[in-house]
């Protein structure tokens, strides 16, 4: 199900892409003024989704991050459905957040500290299109702040092959099963949260250590 045969690759990878220059923030600041007691959403697909959403949980101005699928054919899609590669879906994470809190450029951040954006294969060691990278646009606005991301990222030329992260309309989120959801929270010992993981939560730590929600410091 999920392999730890090139773990090392994860963390050689992730290494490297949160190298993504933290001085571009004020240009991604481009967010409209948040109206106190809303919430907004935000769709991200990163390859594994337990990995996603244990980055995004920790962040402070996120509510909630749920496991789920998005982008396929099928509705209410299985986990078995979707990792057999027929059905189209990507496994994502849909982030409710408080825009008072947290920007949508933020969020970005996070989402490209994430990914390795030049592999349309999957992601890391998780391999298939279920695993593909890709941002889910709610709106205009979310589509633009996105786009100028992308036109940075490839004008910095950080990562030597091209970008293939999507970025598609969002349509419809259909939640994962119950025992995926919180599944590092739930598992830290598991030998794929240890490896893979864990690694990854403690460089958005390490990162993000201003931004946290102050119970997880």
């Amino acid at each position: 199900m999920k392999t730890l045969s090139i773990a090392c690759v994860v963390i050689a990878i992730v290494s490297f892409g949160f190298l993504y220059a933290r001085g571009k923030e004020q240009k991604m600041e481009k967010s409209k003024t948040a109206q106190p007691g809303k919430t907004a959403e935000g769709v991200f697909a990163a390859g594994c989704f337990w990995c996603t959403e244990a980055d995004f949980e920790k962040v402070d101005g996120v509510i909630e991050a749920l496991s789920g699928y998005t982008g396929g054919r099928v509705a209410n899609p299985t986990y078995q459905q979707v990792s057999a590669g027929g059905t189209g879906h990507l496994e994502a994470v849909k982030v409710i957040y408080d825009p008072s809190k947290i920007t949508y450029a933020q969020l970005l951040q996070v989402f490209w500290r994430h990914v390795n954006p030049t592999d349309a294969g999957g992601q890391f060691v998780d391999r298939g299109s279920q695993y593909r990278p890709a941002i889910f646009y709610h709106d205009d606005e979310q589509k633009m702040i996105a786009e100028e991301v992308i036109a940075e990222i490839e004008s910095s030329e950080i990562w030597a092959a091209p970008i293939v992260t999507q970025l598609k309309p969002f349509r419809v989120f259909f939640k994962a099963e119950e025992y995926h959801q919180n599944y590092y929270k739930r598992n830290p010992y598991q030998g794929y949260c240890q490896v893979v993981i864990t690694p990854k939560v403690a460089k958005i730590r390490k990162l993000y250590v201003e931004r946290l929600k102050p119970e997880r410091l």
